[in-house]
């Protein structure tokens, strides 16, 4: 039997011009978002108040998505503490008897 080594990577995330994982879709996500509502500003309005639609939301965009960045690759909530649940399901109601 022969063996092969595989190459399984570094195990890290990644990373596109500071964005990771993730991250990097959403850049690209705004980017869209960007341009789609500076041209139709451009065609809406002027030219002027759709480029700084553009600028505006590109920027706003690429700025959020690097601050969210820092919180790390997932943001799941990590509650402390210990919670109960009190079912609403009635097991004894539910039961059948079986008489003899």
């Amino acid at each position: 039997m022969r063996i092969f080594s595989v190459y399984r990577g570094l195990q890290k995330p990644l990373v596109f011009k500071g964005f990771k994982g993730k991250f990097i879709f959403w850049g690209v996500g705004w980017l869209l978002c960007g341009l789609v509502l500076g041209a139709l500003c451009m065609v809406l309005v002027n030219m002027y108040f759709g480029v700084l639609v553009l600028a505006t939301a590109i920027g706003g965009g690429l700025w959020y998505t690097a601050e969210t960045q820092k919180k790390g690759l997932h943001s799941k909530r990590r509650s402390n503490g210990l919670y109960l649940h009190q079912s609403t399901f009635n097991f004894r109601k539910n039961v059948k008897k079986e008489r003899f």
